[in-house]
C-alpha cells in the first residue's frame, strides 16, 4: 500500500521524537555522571568509579545524537536551515562542551597527577552541564518562537543573538533539563557503580526526581498562563508541498494546551513523566537501582514527548511572523525523499537497537574501584 504524502510526514515527526527521545535516555545519563561527578566522587579511585560506568557506552550514545541531527537535515530542510544558522553560537557551544567529554575521558587517566585529574574531571563536568542546559533553553525558545522569518522566495532572515535566547522562560526549560538528566544520571551511577559512588547516587535520586517534578510543573503553569502558543488556523492541508508560507497562524494565551483538548490522550505523556520522576526515588530507597533507572528513563521519555505533543503541529514556530512558523505539513522534504528515508530506517533501526540491546547485555554488572585498579591505565 502507497503512503500518502501527510502519512509520510507524521511518521517521520514520530521518528525524530523516537530519536530525541533516544538521545535524552541513553545519552541523558552519560551527561548526568558528568554533571553530577563533583558531588558523588571525592576520591580518584571514586571517580575513576563514576567515569568507567559509561566509558564503555559514551560514544554509541552519541549515535542518538547524530541520528537526530541527520533525520532533521533530510527529512526537514527548513528546520535544519533556521535552528542550525539561527542558533549557531548555542550550537558552538554545546559543540564545545561535547568535544571537553572525549578528550576529558581520554586524556585524564595518562597523568598520575592530581591538577591533571581535576582540571579533566572539571571538563567533564562541563561537558554534561553545558549541553544539558543548552538543549532545555532550545525547547523553551521553541515554545516562545524563534524570531525567524520568509520572504516571498522563501529566503530566511534570522534577527537574535545568543543572549536573546537566555530569557526567563527558556532557562526554566534548561533548568528542567538540567534536573531530569541529574536524575537519569544518579539512577545510573546507583545501578552501575558500587560502594559510596553508589549510594551517594542513590541518595541524590530523590532530590533531583523532585527538583524535576517540580521545575516540569512550573514551567506547564508558564505554558498555561504565560506563554502564548500559535495555531494554524488556515492552511492548504497535510499532502500539499511545502512552503510555510501557504498557512495562516494566530497566537493566543495558553495556546500551547490546545491539543489536550482536542486529543485527550496525549496527557499520557505529562502523566509518564510524572510517574517516572514520583518513582525513582522510592524504589532506589528499596534498592531496587533497576526499577528507578526504568523510572528515571520514563519520566525523561515522558517529558521531551510532552513538549513535543504540545507543539505539534510546529517544529519551530517564528516570533516575528507567526505565518512563517515551521510545521510538520510545510517544511519537509519531497514525499520521494521522506519515502526512500523511511525504507533505510525500517532496514537499519532494528539493526541499531539490536546492537546496542547485546552491548548492554554484555556490559551489565557493577564497576568496582577493585576492578578499576587491577584494569591500571587500560580504563579511564
Amino acid at each position: 500500500m502507497s503512503l500518502d504524502y501527510e502519512t509520510l510526514r507524521l511518521i517521520w515527526w514520530a521518528l525524530l521524537g523516537v530519536l530525541l527521545i533516544g538521545f535524552a535516555v541513553m545519552d541523558g545519563f552519560d551527561l548526568g555522571v558528568g554533571l553530577l561527578l563533583p558531588v558523588v566522587a571525592r576520591t580518584d579511585a571514586e571517580r575513576r568509579v563514576a567515569i568507567n560506568t559509561v566509558g564503555p557506552v559514551w560514544e554509541g550514545n552519541q549515535v542518538w545524537l547524530i541520528l537526530g541531527a541527520g533525520a532533521i537535515f533530510a527529512a526537514w530542510p527548513p528546520l535544519y536551515a533556521v535552528a542550525f544558522s539561527g542558533f549557531y553560537l548555542a550550537m558552538f557551544l554545546v559543540l564545545c562542551a561535547l568535544i571537553l567529554r572525549p578528550v576529558g575521558f581520554k586524556f585524564r587517566s595518562k597523568v598520575a597527577d592530581r591538577r591533571w585529574r581535576t582540571a579533566w574531571d572539571g571538563a567533564l563536568f562541563v561537558g554534561g552541564l553545558v549541553p544539558a542546559l543548552i538543549f532545555g533553553v532550545a525547547v523553551g525558545n521553541a515554545f516562545l518562537g524563534a524570531p525567524f522569518r520568509f520572504d516571498a522566495d522563501l529566503r530566511l532572515t534570522y534577527e537574535g543573538g545568543l543572549l536573546d535566547l537566555l530569557n526567563p522562560f527558556a532557562l526554566l526549560c534548561g533548568l528542567v533539563s538540567v534536573a531530569m538528566l541529574a536524575m537519569h544520571g544518579a539512577s545510573y551511577l546507583a545501578l552501575k557503580a558500587d560502594g559510596p559512588v553508589a549510594a551517594r547516587a542513590a541518595g541524590l535520586i530523590g532530590k533531583a526526581a523532585l527538583a524535576t517534578l517540580v521545575l516540569f510543573s512550573l514551567a506547564g503553569l508558564a505554558l498555561a498562563f504565560g506563554v502564548d502558543g500559535h495555531a494554524v488556523v488556515q492552511g492548504p492541508g497535510g499532502n500539499a508541498p511545502s512552503n510555510p508560507l501557504m498557512k495562516r497562524v494566530v497566537t493566543e494565551s495558553g495556546g500551547w494546551l490546545r491539543n489536550y483538548g482536542e486529543q485527550p490522550w496525549i496527557a499520557a505523556a505529562p502523566l509518564l513523566a510524572y510517574l517516572g520522576a514520583a518513582l525513582a526515588g522510592p524504589l532506589a530507597e528499596r534498592d531496587r537501582p533497576g526499577l528507578a533507572f526504568v523510572a528515571s528513563g520514563t519520566a525523561v521519555a515522558g517529558i521531551v514527548a510532552t513538549a513535543g505533543l504540545s507543539l505539534f503541529p510546529f517544529l519551530l514556530p517564528s516570533s516575528l511572523d507567526p505565518n512563517a512558523g515551521l510545521t510538520v505539513f510545510d517544511a519537509s522534504s519531497s514525499r520521494t525523499t521522506l519515502l526512500i528515508m523511511l525504507g533505510a530506517t525500517v532496514l537499519f533501526l532494528p539493526l541499531v537497537l539490536a546492537y546496542t540491546a547485546w552491548v548492554y547485555r554484555v556490559l551489565r554488572g557493577r564497576v568496582t574501584a577493585a576492578w578499576v585498579e587491577a584494569q591500571g591505565k587500560a580504563v579511564y
